[in-house]
């Protein structure tokens, strides 16, 4: 899958809550289950976690069963 427009204007770069909308799964649950992996590439600013939701899809393709 190719994304490559910003659907509902998110911003580049999602803080955890904006991933788990766009994944459509809630926070905690990203937490569990797909934040904890090395695996999912993220970007740092300073301490915050941001994923783009590029790196998203590929994981979510990456390891679907």
């Amino acid at each position: 899958m190719k994304v490559t427009t910003k659907p509902d204007n998110r911003p580049y770069l999602l803080t955890r809550e904006q991933a788990s909308d766009f994944l459509g799964i809630d926070p905690k649950s990203f937490d569990k289950y797909i934040r904890q992996h090395d695996e999912l590439e993220r970007f740092m600013i300073g301490k915050h976690e941001r994923y783009t939701m590029k790196s998203l899809v590929h994981f979510i393709e990456e390891h679907s069963v």
